[in-house]
């Protein structure tokens, strides 16, 4: 069954709302958000339905609920958690250790890495958007816009012009007049293929010494007529020691960071 263009924007609205809400809740400290914000009770109960506008709010509750549970995914996919996921599992399969480090290690580093680079695109948000809402200087809707226009700039910032085009040409869109009067709808797919495309190509750099190495062990122990030897075996020390002499961690990790200043 179609939808008008209303009913899209009504929908919208409180899926907007609710995204914006989970990003305070991630990213800033509970105990002093919730002191200033009052949160309703929700009861979800379709009996003895008195009317339509009853049923109605009921639907909508569930279509938050809805919207919540999808949010984490889509939170990932709009700060800069992909690039270093990505970039660290390339890492490790290029070093060839396997489940070193373990996938948790990764994710968490990931994360507060994450928490570290979007620190002031977060204070921008609570400084434009949730300390005027709090004062009652301005209403939800426009708490929602202002939220949304610090986290929006640092997506376009990092985001490719050819990944923008592709989507607005694809959106069947009118050639806007900047970047920024954009949908978010469109700036966020184009922003997770630009990070992707960025984790590749660190990928690929990453992998280019280690190879090599696998390649150098390789012939060796051709040479030496070792062909049941598997070289991979022989050259995960010496692709650790490698790492480890150019202090691989901090090389790599400030690379990432200075990425995205």
């Amino acid at each position: 069954m179609s939808c008008t263009r209303e009913n899209k924007i009504q929908l919208e609205r409180p899926a907007l709302i609710c995204l914006f809400v989970l990003f305070v809740l991630l990213f800033f400290p509970v105990s002093g958000f919730a002191s200033g914000v009052k949160l309703p009770a929700i009861d979800l109960n379709l009996d003895d339905v008195k009317g339509p506008e009853q049923l109605s709010a009921t639907l909508q509750i569930i279509f938050i609920l809805t919207v919540l549970s999808l949010a984490p995914a889509v939170l990932v996919l709009t700060t800069c958690f992909t690039r270093f996921a990505v970039v660290f599992s390339f890492l490790r399969y290029a070093l060839g250790t396997q489940q070193s480090p373990p996938n948790q290690v990764i994710i968490g580093l990931a994360l507060f890495l994450t928490f570290f680079i979007m620190q002031p695109v977060w204070q921008r948000v609570n400084q434009e958007a949730i300390a005027p809402y709090e004062r009652h200087e301005i209403s939800s809707e426009e708490l929602v816009n202002r939220g949304i226009t610090p986290l929006k700039e640092f997506m376009l910032r990092h985001t490719k012009k050819p990944d923008l085009a592709l989507f607005v040409s694809i959106s069947q869109q009118e050639k806007p007049k900047n970047a920024e009067s954009l949908p978010i709808s469109t700036v966020i797919p184009a922003f997770v293929i630009s990070e992707l495309k960025t984790a590749f190509q660190i990928g690929f750099m990453l992998y280019v010494p280690f190879i090599i190495l696998d390649m150098v062990v390789a012939s060796i122990l051709l040479s030496m007529g070792m062909m049941m030897l598997p070289p991979v075996m022989i050259s995960l020390p010496f692709k650790l020691m490698l790492f480890i002499l150019v202090d691989g961690w901090n090389l790599l990790i400030g690379s990432l960071v200075k990425s995205f200043q």
